[in-house]
């Protein structure tokens, strides 16, 4: 497993920057970047189960079981990816799953004068590292225009 980091600062304050990352209608936009159709179902809260949602190659359901580990609202939020969903089956338990759960992603969000700096901290597989090296920028690109807007 790796730590991959990434920054950005948007033009507004964390409030607004918050609620376009994890409202519904925004979330599907911004998170096209990593896969068209993305949504989650469940919630933000704190020990809340959440799971991350597209569809795959065939159009059936696939994605992410994960849990909110910590939610300071409008400072901090921490995810617990915890398994993967085929076809609407949550897998906590295969080898393969196992090699890399549980993982971290981290979002915080700091208020520098009238712009917001937002830090994503994630634990990937190595395997997977270029990828969200190439994804993530494009997502954070896709919400600072709709923060700023």
């Amino acid at each position: 497993m790796e730590t991959i980091q990434f920054t950005i600062l948007i033009n507004t304050n964390k409030q607004k920057v918050w609620n376009v990352m994890f409202e519904d209608k925004t979330y599907r936009q911004w998170t096209t970047a990593f896969h068209e159709g993305s949504f989650y179902k469940g919630s933000w809260e704190t020990g809340s189960e959440i799971h991350f949602l597209g569809p795959d190659e065939e159009g059936n359901l696939a994605g992410m079981y994960s849990k909110i580990k910590e939610n300071r609202l409008y400072d901090f939020i921490s995810i617990e990816h915890l398994g993967m969903i085929r076809n609407g089956i949550v897998d906590t338990t295969s080898e393969e799953v196992k090699k890399w759960t549980p993982a971290y992603e981290n979002y915080t969000f700091t208020e520098k004068g009238n712009q917001t700096e937002l830090k994503i901290e994630m634990q990937v597989d190595s395997n997977y590292k270029a990828m969200f090296e190439e994804m993530w920028p494009r997502a954070l690109k896709i919400l600072k225009d709709l923060s700023e807007q």
